[in-house]
């Protein structure tokens, strides 16, 4: 049941030049005019819009326009050339989106694996119990398996409509994932390529977390709910919260503190009644995409929006908030608390910066991704306690090593 997918690719080769293609895939924005417009639009249009190339910060060569292309699609290369050439010449690199890297002592090594199957947006790695590497390829509705240490790559089909957009492991070594596009939870057996396949309320299940009771408690980002789900039974409790809920982690005290992306909030979520508090972090313009905790059960969230990262401190209520080293662009996304040592991403900046903050001395470290051009919206701490991180665009899974 296991098996590669070039599904992806062969779709993008087939649809290179349907001239509808383009009117039909919503976001669409003009080109400049140039020896290979039409074969960019074309191309680039069979998985995604024309207005994510302007979005770009670009790249000043076609050789490296071309190496992000090669994690995209297959094409033949005299039109790789013809595209990279095009791409160079009207978006160079936006020079103003480079990250202010902060020099420090500690060392760190990133290791990049690309995924088999190319525009698949690999997202949210985790580890599962025997130590192997899964993620989600949520456009090509898979996911995958790493084995760290032979780097040897396979992928599972998981129902065409689910879209999954978050993973997470139980005791038993299967594979749990939100179906964001189907409105399920869904459970892969590795051991027989099973899945079977649980119905929400909500529309689109988003991020998940397993608790020590058992259960698996949920977000729903676009549909505003938070739900329960009881693995034995396949019993589904689901609530409305405030909008866009987006990460969740389960707290010492079996809390669980919920990121919300459409409010200036922090909730935290009893798992037992299903009530949640709400935290105010200061400013309506604060949006928080996620949060972890340390060993004292302060939580730590990046406040997306305002480019700070924060604290709350959930026995006082308390909120401190530090300006991230890239300024209020920077857009801080995914977060790990380590050894009480604090790892989130810069993700509005090209290339993507891994930070460290020290809360002890108060003190940054930064370093540029080497595929940086992708977003990290999703990391985890290994056993081991080094750091998980991925490429959605460059469809690459990574391990941070931490020294």
């Amino acid at each position: 049941m296991i098996k590669q997918l070039s599904g992806i690719v062969g779709l993008c080769l087939g649809l290179v030049f349907s001239n509808s293609l383009l009117a039909q895939r919503p976001g669409q924005v003009s080109l400049p005019e140039g020896p290979g417009k039409m074969l960019v639009e074309n191309m680039c249009s069979s998985c995604h819009s024309t207005a994510t190339i302007v979005r770009a910060a670009g790249f000043s060569t076609a050789s490296e326009w071309r190496d992000l292309i090669a994690t995209m699609v297959e094409m033949p290369d005299s039109q790789a050339n013809t595209v990279a050439t095009y791409l160079a010449e009207h978006f160079p690199e936006d020079t103003s989106r480079r990250p202010n890297l902060i020099a420090g002592d500690v060392e760190i090594e990133i290791i990049e694996w690309t995924a088999p199957t190319l525009g698949q947006r690999v997202r949210d790695p985790i580890e599962a119990p025997d130590g192997l590497i899964w993620w989600t390829g949520m456009w090509a509705s898979l996911t995958g398996r790493l084995d760290p240490e032979t780097g040897v790559m396979e992928e599972f089909h998981l129902p065409p409509t689910s879209r999954p957009h978050t993973i997470v492991p139980d005791d038993e070594g299967n594979i749990w994932y939100t179906g964001n596009s189907n409105a399920t939870i869904g459970r892969l057996d590795p051991g027989t390529g099973m899945v079977k396949e649980f119905k929400t309320e909500a529309r689109d299940p988003h991020s998940a977390a397993f608790h020590p009771n058992g259960n698996l408690y949920f977000t729903a980002q676009g549909a505003g709910m938070l739900g329960r789900l009881n693995p034995n039974t396949g019993d589904i409790d689901e609530i409305n919260t405030e909008p866009r809920p987006y990460g969740i982690k389960v707290g010492p005290d079996g809390t669980l503190w919920v990121a919300y992306n459409g409010t200036n909030k922090i909730g935290a979520l009893n798992p037992d009644t299903m009530a949640v508090k709400y935290y105010d972090v200061p400013d309506t313009r604060t949006r928080v995409r996620r949060l972890d905790l340390d060993s004292q059960g302060i939580v730590w969230f990046v406040n997306s929006t305002m480019g700070k990262i924060g604290r709350l401190d959930p026995a006082t209520g308390n909120i401190t908030q530090w300006d991230s080293p890239s300024g209020p662009s920077s857009h801080p996304y995914a977060i790990a608390v380590i050894d009480d040592v604090v790892w989130y991403n810069e993700s509005g900046m090209r290339p993507d910066a891994l930070v460290r903050f020290n809360p002890r001395t108060e003190s940054f470290q930064s370093w540029a991704i080497p595929s940086g051009v992708g977003i990290v919206r999703n990391v985890w701490p290994t056993e081991e306690g080094n750091l998980l991180i991925h490429q959605s665009s460059s469809n690459r899974v990574g391990m941070v090593k931490i020294d």
